[in-house]
Order: structure tokens, then C-alpha cells, then sequence
């Protein structure tokens, strides 16, 4: 029966092609103009590390000032000092932990036809690797000693390895950044955390580093500072050293706990640490310390704009006025088949019969407006990405489980755009269509 009713559904489309293009196309840039901004908010909120996103905790201590905090209404600053990074480090209390930072820096390649580049680079510890599971082309990451003895080691990427190495295994070799040679002890495979939850401030739709090299090299080599710094408090002499030993906030970390009972043990060291401080006339505000998981942290961060919002929504209402046209179509439509429902009708069809082939003819429509929506979403993708260039790269492609929600959205949508005229149709007397004829 439901071929049948497709059968119908297809020829009375045929019948009336120019109302039938007007609803596809009604349906169609609702439906693009909805998913176009749907799937950049799908992709900025979703969830980059699932398996995991519960075990991983940002940490904030509130070390800000006495007479305001960081951010209204209380919140801790995003970032901690270079001394609560380090002391949190030494202290190892967690399953697993890294502090970090960024910087950049000169790469020279050897090859006499390369020229050197600007590369980003990460200052983490040994832990960064296994705790957000980076995959590894060649190599690993660089064991524990070689964060406290501050050797000279690399991880780099796979483009910077095709860049300096020509995309040989480089493991072992040397590479010069920051006019100091390195040895090489990993390469990273393709790797692209969308959002990159592990450090916001620097843009979390940002492409993955270049190089990441031991957090301490930051002191050894007195990296500049990436990212957003601030200090409440100006530093207390002149010099780099000085500025370490500061107030001033740059530096992220994270920690791995594998459940509630190691959370709350770390949340304790947490606070008997900024006790100690509180002694020695550091953290002048109350405990307000916190423990994010990744999603936590990305809320609190707003990695999804608010702009991006609203034109969520705004595009919603568009699909609406979409659909209340698509309404006053069908019910144009079906009010030109009353003589064939009527005959239907007094044929013995019951309104059932009508009611479903209708609603049938109605999917049909909406199937072939989400295709056509679909299709306009990708060109505003497209859109958005010649606008907006890299920035966006990574936030501007529709997957399997968007395009298949753009679908389901307008069949969604069609059906319950043609529910009402659907039952004006099946409600038309047949008796009185009959005498007309």
C-alpha cells in the first residue's frame, strides 16, 4: 500500500511541477540556511576527547587580588602562575599532570635551499602526550627525566617533520629551533582536536603545534610568553626571572583522574596547598579553588560565541517562515484536488487512506527540500570559509551525522507543515464536490 501511495505522491507532484518547486525550494533554504549554522555550532561544542572528557580536569586557583576577582561574579583566573605550575608539578599528586604553556620560535632546517620558519611550540611535560591521547607517526613522547633534567628533546609534527626531514623518521636526529639543537624522539601523526580543549586562551579552533618541547625550557631558554597573560599585580623587580616569580597568570594545567575519589583527594591537596600559600602571604581571597572536566571547562570558557548562537536561532525562525509559506502552498494545492478527493471519497477511499496518502506525498517534498537544503548548506559552509579563511578550516564541514539530521529535519518539518492542510483535504464532503462536477 505505501507504494502505492507513493505511486500518487509522485504523479500529483509531476501534475502541479511549479507549486511542488516552490515548496522544495521554500523547505530547501530553510533547511540550508538551519543547518548552515547548526553544524558550526555542532562542531564548536562538540565533545573532542569523549572517552576521556570526564577524567581530565582543568585547575584554577584563585591567586588574584583581594579587592576583585579575576572575573565577576567570583570566578578564578583562567590561567595560574609559573610558580603554582611548578610547585603542582613537583608535588605529582594526581594519576597523571602537565603543566604548559605557549611560545614560538625559529626553525632552521639543515638542507641548504630551506628557509628558516616561524613555528608555534608547546611547553608541556612528559604526561601531555598519553593524558590527550596524541598519535604518534614515529617515536614517542620524552620519559619523565627528561622534564627534570631539562634535556634537549623534540616532539614535533608531521608537517614540520615533511618540512625539516622531507618526511623521513627523524627520530634521533637533530633539529635547531630557538638557535639550540634539539634531539627529535617523536613525530605526531595527523592530529587536529576540534575544539582544542587543552588551551582556549590561544584560540580554540587553532591548528595543533608545531613543535612541543619540555615545560622547563621555558626558564632554560627564556621563551617569550604566547597567549594571554595578566597580572593583578605588577612584578616585583626587572628581568626575566622576575617576571616568573610574579603574579602574573599564563600558564595552563591539567590533571587525569580516574574517579570521584581521586578527584576529591586532589581537590584537598588543592586547597591545603593554597592554605600553605595563605601563610606565606600569598592568596589573599577565600578558597576558591575548581576542578573543570573537559565539557565544563569549554562552557565555562563560551567556546561557542554567542553570536554563533543567535544566528542559530535567527536561522530557525527562518526555517518557520519557510514552513508557514510551505503551509499556504499545500493548502492551495490540496484545495485544487477537492474533486479528486471528493470521487475518492465516494469511491469508498476512507480519510484515513487520504490523510496517509497525503502525509506521503507531503515527506516526498520535504525529502527532496532537504537534499536541495543540504546542498545550500554546503555552499554557505563554503561561504563561511572563504569569509572568515583559516580561522574556521576546521568548523565548516558537514559529517555523516549532519547531513542525515538535515534530512530528518525537513521530513520532520514537512510533515508537520502538512498535517493541517493534509486535514482540511480529508475533510472535504464529498457529496457537495460531486454535484459540482
Amino acid at each position: 500500500m505505501f507504494t502505492y501511495y507513493l505511486r500518487l505522491a509522485l504523479k500529483s507532484i509531476k501534475r502541479n511541477p511549479i507549486l511542488s518547486a516552490l515548496m522544495i525550494t521554500a523547505i530547501g533554504l530553510g533547511i540550508g540556511a538551519s543547518m548552515t549554522t547548526v553544524t558550526v555550532n555542532y562542531l564548536m561544542s562538540a565533545n573532542p576527547i569523549p572517552h576521556k572528557s570526564e577524567q581530565l580536569f582543568y585547575v584554577q586557583l584563585d591567586s588574584w587580588s583581594q579587592f576583585e576577582p579575576a572575573r565577576e561574579p567570583n570566578e578564578p583566573p583562567d590561567q595560574i602562575t609559573w610558580t603554582e605550575a611548578t610547585n603542582l608539578m613537583q608535588a605529582k599528586q594526581a594519576y597523571r599532570q602537565t603543566a604548559m604553556a605557549s611560545t614560538g620560535g625559529v626553525v632552521e632546517p639543515q638542507g641548504q635551499d630551506e628557509k628558516p620558519f616561524m613555528a608555534s611550540i608547546r611547553l608541556a611535560f612528559s604526561d601531555f602526550f598519553p593524558m590527550f591521547d596524541a598519535p604518534f607517526l614515529f617515536g614517542s613522547g620524552w620519559p619523565d627525566s627528561s622534564d627534570d633534567n631539562r634535556e634537549y628533546v623534540v616532539v614535533i609534527s608531521k608537517a614540520t617533520n615533511e618540512r625539516v626531514f622531507g618526511g623521513e623518521n627523524s627520530v634521533g636526529r637533530t633539529i635547531r629551533i630557538v638557535g639550540e639543537n634539539f634531539r627529535v624522539v617523536g613525530v605526531l601523526n595527523d592530529w587536529l582536536l576540534v575544539p582544542r580543549f587543552y588551551d582556549v586562551t590561544t584560540g580554540a579552533f587553532d591548528e595543533t603545534e608545531e613543535v612541543f618541547m619540555p615545560f622547563y625550557m621555558k626558564q632554560e631558554l627564556e621563551l617569550s610568553n604566547g597567549g594571554n597573560t595578566n597580572c593583578w599585580k605588577t612584578p616585583e623587580g626587572e628581568g626575566f626571572a622576575a617576571f616568573l616569580q610574579s603574579e602574573c597568570v599564563n600558564y595552563q594545567m591539567w590533571v587525569e583522574l580516574r574517579n570521584a575519589n581521586e578527584k576529591a583527594q586532589y581537590m584537598d591537596f588543592l586547597n591545603n596547598y593554597v592554605n600553605e600559600q595563605k601563610a606565606l602571604g600569598r592568596f589573599a581571597r577565600p578558597l576558591n579553588n575548581r576542578l573543570s572536566n573537559v565539557m565544563e571547562w569549554m562552557e565555562n570558557q563560551e567556546v561557542v560565541a554567542d553570536d554563533a548562537q543567535i544566528m542559530m536561532w535567527v536561522s530557525f525562525m527562518f526555517l518557520l517562515v519557510c514552513l508557514l509559506n510551505t503551509i499556504g502552498l499545500l493548502l492551495a494545492k490540496f484545495t485544487g484536488k477537492a474533486a479528486e478527493i471528493g470521487l475518492r471519497r465516494a469511491v469508498g477511499a476512507s480519510k484515513t487512506d487520504l490523510f496517509i496518502q497525503h502525509i506521503v506525498e507531503t515527506a516526498c517534498i520535504g525529502i527532496a527540500g532537504g537534499i536541495l537544503g543540504l546542498g545550500l548548506a554546503f555552499l554557505g559552509l563554503e561561504g563561511i570559509k572563504s569569509l572568515y579563511g583559516e580561522f574556521v578550516q576546521n568548523l565548516v564541514g558537514l559529517d555523516i551525522t549532519m547531513m542525515a539530521s538535515a534530512i530528518l529535519l525537513a521530513l520532520v518539518s514537512s510533515i508537520l507543515a502538512g498535517m493541517y492542510p493534509t486535514w482540511r483535504a480529508c475533510n472535504i464532503a464529498p457529496a457537495s464536490q460531486l454535484k459540482s462536477q
